[in-house]
């Protein structure tokens, strides 16, 4: 059965959400993340995407008071993303309780750097972010895009022992407009031994199917809860299932 994985984007300390990652199209949801981390929580959930989109801008570890918080309050594994371009910034997040890191940018910019973090932190804790557009590989929050294939930027690290990556559609991201289900499908077909987390686009439970009967493994949704497209209620008759 497909993991779901719900988003928390934080900015301010405050739980948003963005659209295509433009930070002028901001909607805030809730201003304090743990309530709403607690009632993924109490909806059978237990896997948490946070992402510091103020670290993401920043290049730096910002909101890891909001991390601790949630770490602390609840008992969901969290990945933790967005910025994070140093040991310290590892170092303060594990120690804030993240489980699991995501790095795009720092992927791209100093693959030495997140190289190093695989065979320093283990596999199992690097996750690699592969946000995707036109096929390319884009960074530092979407704001700069790259002429690295998709593909060839999987299969380098691939190579050098990332066992996940989180793989987002720019494109279809905070749209409501359904996901890039061809696009992981291929991903799988080709890196099959990958943990593939989809990302962006979820509108429905029947992209959640959708993406199940394909095999992806995890799938993150945000702004479908928060706009109420999809309902914690069905997300835990799922997991029941």
């Amino acid at each position: 059965m497909i993991q779901i994985i719900p988003a928390i984007d934080i900015i301010e300390g405050k739980c948003v959400r963005l659209s295509q990652g433009d930070y002028a199209q901001k909607k805030v949801y809730n201003e304090q993340p743990l309530e709403v981390a607690k009632q993924f929580e109490d909806h059978g959930i237990t896997r948490l995407h946070l992402v510091d989109l103020d670290g993401a801008k920043s290049n730096r570890i910002i909101n890891y008071k909001v991390l601790e918080t949630i770490a602390r309050n609840t008992n969901l594994v969290i990945d933790f993303g967005g910025g994070l371009k140093s040991n310290e910034d590892l170092r303060i997040a594990f120690n804030s309780g993240a489980a699991m890191i995501t790095g795009g940018s720092i992927a791209v910019k100093n693959p030495e750097l997140f190289t190093q973090w695989i065979s320093t932190y283990g596999a199992e804790k690097i996750i690699l972010g592969a946000d995707v557009q036109n096929n390319m590989i884009a960074i530092s929050g979407w704001q700069e895009s790259t002429q690295l294939p998709l593909f060839d930027f999987l299969q380098s690290y691939r190579e050098k022992g990332v066992l996940q990556t989180i793989c987002t559609d720019i494109s279809k991201d905070g749209m409501l407009q359904g996901p890039a289900t061809e696009l992981y499908k291929r991903i799988k077909a080709q890196f099959s031994d990958l943990y593939v987390v989809a990302s962006g686009g979820v509108a429905h439970m029947s992209d959640i199917e959708e993406l199940n009967a394909e095999g992806i493994d995890a799938v993150i949704t945000g702004k479908a809860i928060y706009e109420g497209t999809i309902s914690l209620k069905q997300i835990a008759q799922l997991i029941e299932n």
